[in-house]
């Protein structure tokens, strides 16, 4: 089931399972989701729940919606996007596995584009999986087969780890704990892993592998 997390500053404000087809977020008190803060507009943005897939809407809100760093009017959102709404940031979550109090998402990918007229090699296909070093969870791996795989605890701290091509990277997203690589603090810019690399993320250790 699809849900939100509201979060600002690393706090976590509300969490909302999508159950309506029709989501509101804004100031008003009569939205769905009610965010207090002159940043946010009155009705700031709506969430569509078509049962397939959840897209959200900006409603020509003031300071307007954003992902990824760009505006948005109307998208499809993915498991792992984090919206930002005025101060506020707001976490899409669908199709999640959870690693003890460590989240680990797995966000849907896009179909594959037409078959072109002539072949081309394909790439080595990438192995890639997180081990969990430490806490209740310690000696659980997750095979990191989708494009994006978000890891963390809302409010605490979120990392993405994304497979591009030959290599896989991580980046920070969110919370008040900054993500570790091998003891080094890791920011926005995407940071090449490599094999027995060690993370340290809300709390928790955790080694990348790769084969």
């Amino acid at each position: 089931m699809p849900k939100i997390t509201v979060m600002m500053d690393g706090t976590v404000h509300s969490e909302v399972t999508l159950t309506k087809e029709r989501t509101s977020i804004g100031r008003r008190p009569y939205n769905d989701v009610v965010i207090e803060n002159l940043t946010v507009s009155g009705e700031h943005a709506v969430l569509i729940n078509t049962g397939d897939q959840v897209t959200v809407e900006d409603l020509h809100s003031t300071n307007g919606t954003y992902i990824d760093g760009k505006a948005v009017k109307r998208q499809v959102l993915r498991d792992g996007d984090v919206m930002d709404m005025g101060k506020y940031k707001v976490l899409f979550e669908n199709d999640s596995n959870t690693f003890d109090r460590t989240m680990l998402h797995k966000p849907s990918v896009a179909a594959p584009a037409a078959v072109a007229p002539v072949a081309e090699p394909a790439a080595p296909e990438l192995k890639g999986v997180i081990k969990v070093l430490t806490g209740a969870a310690a000696g659980r791996e997750m095979a990191l087969t989708k494009v994006v795989t978000t890891v963390g605890k809302p409010g605490v701290s979120v990392a993405a780890i994304t497979q591009r091509r030959h290599n896989y990277f991580v980046h920070y997203v969110d919370g008040h704990e900054r993500l570790t690589l091998n003891g080094n603090t890791v920011g926005e810019e995407p940071i090449v892993l490599k094999h027995g690399d060690r993370i340290m993320l809300a709390g928790t250790e955790m080694q990348f592998l790769q084969s």
